[in-house]
């Protein structure tokens, strides 16, 4: 339907299904903290499931519509670059928290994990693409496998918070996980609860417009896939998890801003899984070129380089952020060039 309309249009439906995206992860990032204090499941948790799948949502929606149009590239590109971009998110929320550098502060064992899970589910995408192009019922062996580790994941960074082996030595700028006083504003837990669900159906309806126009203003303006994936649907698909991410720092609520960041992107591993079953003229991982494995490649660099400054814990660094920000800032920006550039 986005084949027949004109430039301009696409590109306002574009926008406006933009700010669809960063209208919906500014209201989930306050609902998402009363649900961590309601239920008991710690802002960790939360922030690395539910919040971490709502905000990628819209995301998900691009990369399936994108397979199933036959456009592997933007498919792929979309999930893994978004993984970069919201890892730069993280960077920018440090600048933020001017206090202590950010990952000293919201020190948690779940965040920790889920960081060393993350680059363990990325490394299965660049194995498959080096492998044999093989396939069951039309779907890799390595999407099986994603969505397995993604399920026991989720289940182990559960146990991980309920009977952790290792804890964080807590210092005077570690900011606890502490219940907060609700505002008057929140409803019933059924009622955020559907409210929460009406905002992720928001976001995913303005996925759909996102890729369908993506898709056309690609062929049009003869742009690479993989640089529209990795760098335009990316990051506007992204934007919830930054809002959400600033908004967590300004509220004090610092392992719901780490956890959502490492949990969206772990859930953005799974859009691979969609994809690959979403594209029919066989593997995805054997689709794809250098430039989408570039991004992968990214991602791991820029997870590696976080995980390290959780546990590094440095409290001060140049221009008071941690250095693994300024490392993050500096693989972001030199992937980005390389990638426009040359």
């Amino acid at each position: 339907m986005f084949v027949d309309l004109s430039t301009p249009l696409l590109l306002v439906l574009f926008a406006a299904a933009a700010l669809c995206i960063l209208a919906g992860g500014v209201k989930m990032t306050g609902q998402a903290d009363v649900i961590a204090d309601r239920t008991g499941l710690g802002e960790a948790l939360i922030g690395g499931v539910l919040l971490g799948a709502a905000t990628s949502l819209s995301g998900t929606i691009v990369s399936l519509t994108s397979a199933l149009d036959g456009r592997a590239s933007l498919a792929f590109s979309n999930g893994i670059g978004g993984i970069a971009a919201q890892t730069a998110f993280l960077a920018l929320a440090d600048i933020l928290h001017r206090k202590v550098n950010l990952e000293h502060a919201a020190a948690d064992l779940v965040n920790v994990f889920q960081g060393a899970l993350l680059m363990f589910m990325l490394a299965i995408p660049l194995a498959a693409w080096l492998g044999p192009d093989v396939a069951i019922l039309g779907i890799h062996p390595a999407s099986f496998l994603l969505l397995a580790i993604y399920i026991m994941g989720i289940y182990a960074s559960g146990q991980v918070r309920n009977d952790p082996m290792w804890t964080a030595v807590d210092t005077e700028e570690t900011a606890p996980d502490e219940p907060d006083e609700e505002a008057d504003e929140f409803p019933s837990t059924p009622r955020l609860a559907a409210a929460f669900g009406g905002l992720m159906l928001v976001m995913g309806g303005a996925g759909w417009v996102i890729a369908g126009t993506a898709g056309v203003l690609t062929d049009r303006l003869e742009m690479s896939a993989s640089v529209v994936g990795a760098l335009v649907t990316a990051v506007v698909t992204s934007l919830p998890e930054l809002v959400t991410t600033l908004a967590a720092v300004r509220r004090g609520a610092l392992q719901l801003a780490v956890g959502g960041i490492i949990g969206g992107n772990i859930f953005d591993t799974l859009f691979l899984v969609l994809g690959d079953a979403g594209y029919r003229a066989g593997s995805i991982y054997h689709a794809i070129g250098k430039d989408d494995v570039f991004w992968l490649a990214v991602g791991l660099m820029m997870t590696a380089t976080l995980t390290l400054g959780q546990l590094y814990r440095q409290r001060q660094g140049p221009a008071n952020i941690g250095l693994e920000s300024m490392g993050i800032l500096a693989t972001y920006g030199a992937a980005i060039a390389i990638q426009t550039l040359l």
